[in-house]
C-alpha cells in the first residue's frame, strides 16, 4: 500500500507542477514549487525504500515442497528405482559382503604386471642375442648390393609402372591388434630417414645383416601375442621395424624421423649422464656459424632423457648461463627443462672475443661441485664445447680439473667451413677421452652429434652389459594421428646391440638397439576398475616421480580445433595430480620403491572440475620388479571399502544377459579377445557369450567379474519389462521423458529409450561417442560417480555441461545398494534423462499463486507469482548452476556471473562454501616477456629484422649447402616460423579455479542486499529429497555496480621471480638407475674423431696468439 500511495503521490506532484508552471511565472513563486517538488520527491523515494518488497517465505516453502513431490514421482516413475531397489533388497540374504583388502590387490596387480613386462623383456633379450650372432658372422662387403624392402617404396611404381628400387610388391592387410592399421605380419621392413642415402653401404650391409631378425620377429609374436611393435634401431640411422608397414612422409614428402633420437635408443644407448654445453658467442661466430651452433645445441639436448642432467653456459669475453636461474646447478634433462632451453637458446646473440678458458673452468666446476653434493646422475660426466676455434692455453685448466683421471670428456664440435684452429679443438676432445667433429653445414649437425654416444657407449660395449631400459611415458607418433586420447600413451623396453668381433672390443662398437612397445592402456587393464569402487583408480609412476599412468594425466590440449601433445606431457610429477600430498609422503615413499599405504582427504572434481566432490582415499603402493615403475592404487571409504557377490547359475544369467536392452563396458576386460587372432574382432559381450555356451571354452576371461555380470543381469532383468510397459501406456508417457537408464558395478547397462531419435533432445546420451556417460578404462559414468555422493533413493539433478550435451537435457539419478549386516556396498546407479522443458513446465505452474488467493494472513507480495516482471525465480542446484530461469539461455551457467550480489550473500551466510581447486597441468597464453633471460621483443623493428637475419642466414645456407638432404632439412624453418608466433602460443602453467558446493545443513535462508538507492530481497528453499534450491529475487533492484559477477574462470598462479626460479631448481626426490658405465680401462681413447693423441705445438699456440691479435 505504501508503494502505490508513494506512486500515487508522485504522479499527482508533477501533474500538479506541470500546471503550475503553466499559470504561474513570478521568480518567488516558482522558487517555492520548486521546493515543493523537492520535498514531495524525496518523501516518495524514502516511502519507496522504506517499503521494500516483502517475499513470503512460507509461499516458497510451499512451491519447493510441491516441486519436489512432483519431481521425485516422475523420476520414481520413469526410472523404476523403487523396483530395483527392492530387486537388490530381495538378493541380500544370499549374497555376501567383503572387505577389499588394498595392500593385498596392489601387490596381486604389481605381479601380473611383472609378469607381462617380463615377456616383453624375454622377447627384446632374443631379439638382441640374434641381432649380435648374426653381425658375428657376416662379414662386412664394400660393394654388397642388397634389395631390401624400404618402407617409404613398397608397392610404389615408376612412371611405367615398374616396382621402384627397394620397393617392390609388399603385402599389407589391416589388423585390429595393431590398431587397425595395414600391415604384413610375415616380413618386417625398414625406414630410413630422409638425410640419410638409403643405398649407403654401411645401410645395405646392415639392412643384410639384420634380416635374420624376421625370423625372431615372428616367433616372438607367436611366444606373446600381446606384443605389439619390435624394432632394431641401427647406429648407421636405419630402422628394422615389425610387423611391416607402409611409412607415410609429411606434406613436404620429408621423413624426419630418425630411430637415433628416440628416448629408447639413446637410454639404451648410454648411461645417465651429467652435460654442460660451453657455446661460443663471440663476434666470429655470427650469422650461419650461431644457426648451425644453435642446432648443434637443440639436437644434443634432443639427445638427453629425464634421467640425466644438463646446463648451458655461453662465453665471449665473459661467461653467462643462458638461464641465469640455473646458475652453478645441473637440472634434470626432462622434456619441460629442454623446451625451455631451446627458447633461450634461439634467443643467443654474438659479441665480444671468444674467451674459453673461463667457461671451461665454470664448466669444471659445476661438474664436480653436482658430485660432491651427490647430485645429478653420479655417472657420466661430459663438457660439450661448441665454438669456432680455441685460441688460449688452456692445457692448465685439464690440469686443475681433469688430469690425470679425465674423469670428464670433453666433446668438441668445430663449427664452420674454417679449419685454422681445428688442431687445437681437437686436442682438447683426444686429450679428455672426448671426440671432435667439424660441422660446416646444419646438414652435418645430426650425424656428428650422434658420435659422442657411440663414445660414452664404449664402457658398456667392451663390459658387454646388456642393461635393460624402460622409457618414460611417450605418444607413438603413428597412433596419435588414428587414434583417440586414450590409446597414445606408450612405454618401450629396450637392450643395446653390441659387436662380440674380437678386433673391435677395445673399440665398443654398438651396433644398434632393439626393443618393443608397451602401450601403457593394456598394462592398465591389470588393474581392472571394477575392483576398485566407484571413485577408485590405478596409477604408474617412473623412478623420477613422473606420471606413466593416471586417469588425471592430460597430455593433449586443443589449439584451435587440432589436438597436440602439451610440451611438458611426459613430466607431470605426481605431486602435481595428487596436489593434496602436500608433504609429497606418497610421492616420496613410491619413488624410493617401497611399498606401504596412506590416507588423504582429498578434493576432487568430476565434469571437467566444475564440481567438487569430498573423498577419503586410501592409497596403496609397491614397486614393480625389474622396472623403474612404482605402482599405486586408490580406494575410497565408503565406495571402495566392499565388493559384493551374489551367485546365479550360468544357464539363467545367460538368458538375462542375452536381452536387448543390455549391454556390457565394451573398454574392459571380461575376457581377452587379444591373444588369439580370431577373436580380435569380437566384443567383449560376444566373447563373453562365446564362452559362457562352451563355443570358445580357451578364451581366457575374468571368472568373478562373469560371476558379478551375470547376477546384476539376473537382478536387474525385470527393469527391461517394466520400462517397456511404461511405454506401451502412451497415454500415460509424459512427453520429455527420453530415456531411462541404470549400471551396476559389474560395468552392465541397461537402457530403454523412450522417445524416437528423431524426437529426442540427448541424441548423443549413452551413445559411443559419450564418454562421460559410459564405463570407461579410467572412470565410471558421471551420473554414477555423482549418485555414489547421495543417499540411496534420492535423486540427484543436474544439467550436462554444455560442450557434452546434444541439447537442453536433464540428469536424475539415485544410487542403489546391498546391506548384509552392518556393510553396505553399492550396486549401481539408476535414473532417467529427460528435456529441460520437463522440469520448466510444472516449475512455472507451481510457481505461480492464483490471482483469487487469500492474501488476508501474508506478510508480503501477494499473489507472489514468478511470471511478475518485478520477481526472478531460479531453480539450481548443489554447485550453484542453473537449471530454470526465465532466462532460457542462463540454463547450465553458474548462478554467481548471472547475480554476484546474491551469490556473495549466500556465501557469507554459508549456505554455499567455496572451495580452491588447482591445475598443474593448465596451458595459458604465453607472455612474450615471460621467457627468463631471452631478449624483449623492444619494437616491430627488431621482429622485422629478427626476421631479416633469419631469411639471410637460411638463405646463405641454402646457397652453401645446395645438397637436396640439406635442403629438405627443414626443421630451422619450421622453428622460425614458430618464433614469429610465440605471443599466441600456450604455454604450461599453473591455475586455480573455484567451485561451489551447497551445505546442506542449512534448508532455507532469506535476506536484504542494500545496493545504493535501492534493496534487494530474495529467498532460498530447499526443494525436499534433491539436491536442488528454489530462489526467489527481487528483481526492480540492480546491484552489479556494488556486486560484480562471480565467475569459475581459472587464474594463473604468478610466481615471482624468486618463487619461480627457486621451483624451477629444486631437485625432487628421484630413484637412479641401478647400473653406470662411465670407465673402462680397455677403451681406446685414440679414437677421438680422425685424430690420434695430440701434443699442443708452440708454433700452432703462436699463430693462434698472432691471429688473435689480427683479428682485435
Amino acid at each position: 500500500m505504501q508503494i502505490a500511495a508513494a506512486a500515487g503521490m508522485k504522479r499527482w506532484s508533477w501533474g500538479s507542477s506541470g500546471n503550475a508552471s503553466k499559470s504561474e511565472r513570478s521568480g518567488p513563486r516558482r522558487g517555492r514549487l520548486i521546493m515543493l517538488l523537492w520535498i514531495i520527491l524525496s518523501s516518495s523515494l524514502c516511502l519507496m525504500v522504506d517499503g521494500q518488497m516483502k517475499i513470503s517465505p512460507e509461499t516458497v516453502q510451499k512451491w519447493a515442497v510441491s516441486f519436489g513431490k512432483e519431481i521425485a514421482a516422475l523420476s520414481a516413475r520413469y526410472s523404476g528405482a523403487k523396483l530395483l531397489q527392492k530387486k537388490y533388497k530381495d538378493v541380500e540374504a544370499v549374497v555376501k559382503i567383503e572387505e577389499v583388502d588394498g595392500e593385498e590387490l596392489v601387490k596381486k596387480f604389481a605381479e601380473e604386471m611383472e609378469e607381462m613386462l617380463g615377456r616383453k623383456m624375454k622377447s627384446v633379450k632374443r631379439l638382441a642375442e640374434a641381432a649380435e650372432d648374426a653381425d658375428l658372422y657376416h662379414e662386412y662387403n664394400e660393394t654388397l648390393e642388397f634389395e631390401y624392402f624400404n618402407s617409404m617404396l613398397i608397392n610404389m611404381v615408376d612412371e611405367d609402372g615398374n616396382p621402384l628400387s627397394l620397393g617392390g610388391e609388399f603385402a599389407l592387410e589391416k589388423n585390429e591388434h595393431f590398431n587397425k592399421l595395414p600391415v604384413n605380419t610375415q616380413l618386417s621392413n625398414i625406414q630410413v630417414p630422409t638425410n640419410v642415402y638409403n643405398r649407403d653401404t654401411d645401410i645395405v650391409n646392415g639392412a643384410y645383416m639384420s634380416e635374420a631378425l624376421n625370423d625372431v620377429f615372428i616367433d616372438n609374436f607367436k611366444k606373446d601375442p600381446t606384443l605389439t611393435w619390435q624394432y632394431f634401431g641401427s647406429a648407421t640411422g636405419f630402422f628394422r621395424l615389425y610387423p611391416g608397414i607402409q611409412w607415410i612422409p609429411d606434406e613436404n614428402g620429408v621423413v624426419t624421423f630418425d630411430c637415433r633420437n628416440r628416448n629408447w635408443y639413446i637410454q639404451a644407448a648410454t648411461s645417465p649422464k651429467d652435460v654442460v654445453i660451453v657455446v661460443d658467442v663471440s663476434g666470429s661466430m655470427k650469422g650461419l656459424r650461431l644457426t648451425i651452433a644453435k642446432h648443434t645445441i637443440n639436437t644434443i639436448l634432443d639427445t638427453l632423457g629425464e634421467n640425466d642432467f644438463v646446463n648451458i653456459i655461453a662465453y665471449s669475453d665473459y661467461v653467462r648461463y643462458v638461464e641465469p636461474c640455473f646458475k652453478g646447478t645441473l637440472v634434470q634433462a626432462d622434456l619441460d627443462n629442454r623446451e625451455h632451453f631451446k627458447l633461450l637458446v634461439d634467443e643467443l646473440h654474438v659479441k665480444g672475443e671468444g674467451k674459453v678458458k673461463i667457461a671451461m673452468k665454470e664448466s669444471f666446476k659445476i661438474l664436480n661441485e653436482t658430485a660432491a653434493l651427490g647430485q645429478g646422475s653420479l655417472c657420466n660426466q661430459a663438457i660439450m664445447l661448441i665454438t669456432d676455434g680455441a685460441m688460449e692455453d688452456f692445457q692448465d685448466v685439464f690440469e686443475e680439473f681433469n688430469w690425470p683421471e679425465r674423469r670428464v670428456r670433453v666433446f668438441t664440435y668445430l663449427i664452420g667451413r674454417e679449419m685454422t684452429f681445428a688442431d687445437n679443438v681437437k686436442w682438447i676432445a683426444c686429450n679428455n677421452k672426448g671426440y671432435y667433429t667439424h660441422v660446416s653445414t646444419l646438414a652435418d649437425v645430426q650425424e656428428n652429434v650422434m658420435e659422442y654416444l657411440h663414445v660414452l657407449s664404449r664402457p658398456m660395449v667392451i663390459n658387454h652389459d646388456h642393461d635393460i631400459i624402460w622409457t618414460e611415458a611417450y605418444m607413438d607418433s603413428v597412433l596419435f594421428n588414428t587414434q583417440a586420447q586414450s590409446l597414445l600413451l606408450m612405454t618401450s623396453v629396450a637392450m643395446p646391440v653390441f659387436s662380440k668381433k674380437e678386433e673391435t672390443l677395445s673399440h665398443g662398437i654398438l651396433l644398434g638397439v632393439v626393443g618393443t612397445d608397451v602401450a601403457l592402456r593394456e598394462l592398465m587393464r591389470l588393474a581392472p576398475r571394477y575392483k576398485l569402487g566407484v571413485h577408485g583408480y590405478g596409477f604408474l609412476i617412473t623412478n623420477n616421480g613422473y606420471i606413466l599412468s593416471h586417469p588425471d594425466l592430460r597430455p593433449l590440449y586443443k589449439e584451435g580445433k587440432t589436438l597436440k601433445p602439451k610440451p611438458n606431457y611426459n613430466s607431470v610429477d605426481l605431486a602435481e595430480v595428487e596436489w593434496e600430498d602436500t608433504e609429497e609422503k606418497l610421492r616420496t615413499a613410491m619413488v624410493k620403491g617401497e611399498t606401504g599405504t596412506l590416507s588423504l582427504d582429498v578434493r576432487t572434481s568430476v565434469d571437467e572440475g566444475t564440481r567438487v566432490m569430498f573423498l577419503k582415499n586410501d592409497y596403496f603402493y609397491t614397486v614393480i620388479n625389474e622396472t623403474p615403475f612404482s605402482l599405486g592404487i586408490v580406494l575410497t571409504r565408503g565406495y571402495g571399502e566392499y565388493i559384493f557377490i551374489g551367485n546365479v547359475s550360468v544357464e539363467e544369467g545367460l538368458h538375462d544377459l542375452l536381452a536387448p536392452d543390455l549391454t556390457i563396458a565394451s573398454e574392459w576386460t571380461y575376457c581377452e579377445t587379444d591373444i588369439d587372432p580370431a577373436h580380435r574382432k569380437l566384443t567383449q559381450l560376444q566373447a563373453v557369450v562365446r564362452y559362457l555356451t562352451g563355443k570358445e571354452p580357451d578364451l581366457d576371461c575374468d571368472v568373478q567379474l562373469l560371476q558379478q555380470t551375470l547376477f546384476d543381469a539376473v537382478v536387474t532383468a525385470p527393469m527391461e519389462a517394466y520400462w517397456t510397459a511404461l511405454m506401451l501406456n502412451a497415454s500415460g508417457m509424459e512427453e520429455g521423458v527420453e530415456t531411462a537408464f541404470l549400471g551396476t558395478r559389474s560395468g552392465l547397462m541397461r537402457f530403454q529409450r523412450y522417445a524416437g531419435v528423431e524426437k529426442r533432445v540427448g541424441k548423443s546420451f549413452l551413445t559411443s561417442t559419450d564418454k562421460e556417460n559410459m564405463f570407461t578404462l579410467d572412470h565410471f559414468p558421471v551420473w554414477y560417480r555423482r549418485a555414489s555422493e547421495n543417499p540411496a533413493g534420492q535423486f540427484l539433478y543436474y544439467m550436462p555441461r554444455q560442450e557434452t550435451r546434444a541439447g537442453r537435457i536433464v540428469i536424475a539419478t539415485t544410487s542403489v545398494t546391498v546391506t548384509v549386516g552392518k556393510k553396505t556396498a553399492i550396486a549401481g546407479a539408476i535414473g532417467i534423462q529427460m528435456t529441460l522443458g520437463v522440469l520448466e513446465s510444472k516449475f512455472w505452474a507451481i510457481a505461480a499463486q492464483p490471482n483469487d488467493t487469500d492474501c488476508s494472513d501474508v506478510d508480503g507480495i501477494c499473489p507472489l507469482r514468478c511470471d511478475s516482471v518485478d520477481i526472478a525465480c531460479y531453480m539450481i542446484d548443489n554447485n550453484g548452476f542453473v537449471l530454470i530461469s526465465k532466462q532460457s539461455n542462463d540454463a547450465g551457467r553458474f548462478f554467481g556471473e548471472i547475480d554476484g550480489s546474491v551469490m556473495t550473500t549466500l556465501i557469507r551466510m554459508g549456505m554455499f562454501k567455496r572451495v580452491s581447486l588447482f591445475d598443474y597441468q593448465a596451458m595459458c597464453k604465453m607472455n612474450s616477456h615471460s621467457v627468463s633471460g631471452a631478449r624483449p621483443l623492444l619494437s616491430p623493428f627488431y621482429g622485422l629484422a629478427t626476421a631479416l637475419k633469419w631469411f639471410l642466414s637460411n638463405f646463405l645456407l641454402f646457397l652453401l649447402e645446395f645438397n637436396i638432404c640439406g635442403f629438405w632439412h627443414t626443421e630451422h624453418w619450421a622453428d622460425a616460423s614458430a618464433h614469429k608466433k610465440r605471443g599466441d602460443i600456450l604455454q604450461p602453467c599453473d591455475t586455480e579455479y573455484p567451485s561451489f558446493v551447497y551445505e546442506p545443513s542449512v534448508k532455507e535462508t532469506n535476506s536484504i542486499i542494500k545496493c545504493g538507492r535501492c534493496q534487494k530481497m530474495f529467498v532460498v528453499q530447499q526443494i525436499p529429497d534433491s539436491n536442488l534450491l528454489m530462489l526467489v529475487v527481487q528483481a526492480d533492484c540492480d546491484c552489479s555496480r556494488q556486486y560484480p559477477p562471480i565467475t569459475m574462470e581459472p587464474k594463473e598462479v604468478k610466481y615471482n621471480a624468486s618463487v619461480k626460479c627457486d621451483r624451477m631448481r629444486s631437485q625432487k626426490i628421484r630413484r637412479r638407475p641401478e647400473s653406470c658405465h662411465a670407465y673402462h680401462p680397455q677403451e681406446n681413447a685414440n679414437d677421438c674423431g680422425g685424430a690420434s693423441v695430440i701434443s699442443l705445438s708452440a708454433s700452432l699456440f703462436l699463430t693462434c696468439l698472432s691471429f688473435s691479435t689480427r683479428v682485435s
